[in-house]
């Protein structure tokens, strides 16, 4: 029995996933992963790392990150509690959808989750208090290979739903690209 549905974004590899519960009157249970209807859907990856975030604050933005080189990462995220706009940037180089962003409400409700390939930068703004994400990660995290856009970075132009309340300081204070910009890319 299928526990997830599939949706192409349309930026290559990038997915919505919708999640499947079963429920009755002591509550529900609700398959998060599994490797081997991911890998049929052709989204599977390994998983190296599991991270929660929480995010007190309505209107915070965290992001846009990504790795580069040999640690770029897939992520399969999804919201635990509260609603979030999850946005994922193409930073591949040579692909017809370089530059362009997707973004998708995740909740608990709504259950949806957003499986992201390697080469993208992601990032999220919460649409309420106290959002609670576990993201699954390919590769372990690399202080080294850490890499940012600043959220309103006007070359990808991300449109956030509400204005902007917080940020943390590093994100705030990432430049913006210059012209050529390419050697900042995954």
């Amino acid at each position: 029995m299928a526990r997830f549905t599939f949706h192409a974004t349309g930026l290559d590899g990038l997915t919505v996933v919708e999640r499947q519960k079963n429920s009755d009157s002591r509550g529900f249970f609700e398959r998060l992963f599994c490797a081997e209807e991911f890998g049929a859907a052709g989204v599977g990856r390994p998983i190296a790392q599991i991270n929660r975030s929480f995010t007190a604050k309505r209107g915070a933005v965290r992001g846009l990150h990504f790795q580069r080189g040999r640690h770029a990462e897939a992520k399969f995220v999804t919201c635990l509690h509260g609603e979030v706009f999850d946005v994922a940037v193409d930073l591949r180089r040579g692909s017809p959808t370089f530059m362009t962003w997707f973004g998708a409400a995740l909740s608990a409700e709504n259950q949806r989750s957003l499986f992201i390939p390697e080469g993208f930068a992601h990032g999220f703004q919460t649409l309420t208090p106290d959002c609670e994400l576990l993201y699954l990660h390919s590769v372990a995290y690399a202080a080294e290979a850490e890499g940012g856009l600043h959220p309103l970075e006007p070359k990808v132009g991300v449109d956030w739903p509400l204005k902007i309340e917080e940020m943390s300081e590093k994100d705030a204070s990432r430049p913006f690209l210059p012209p050529s910009f390419e050697e900042f890319m995954p």
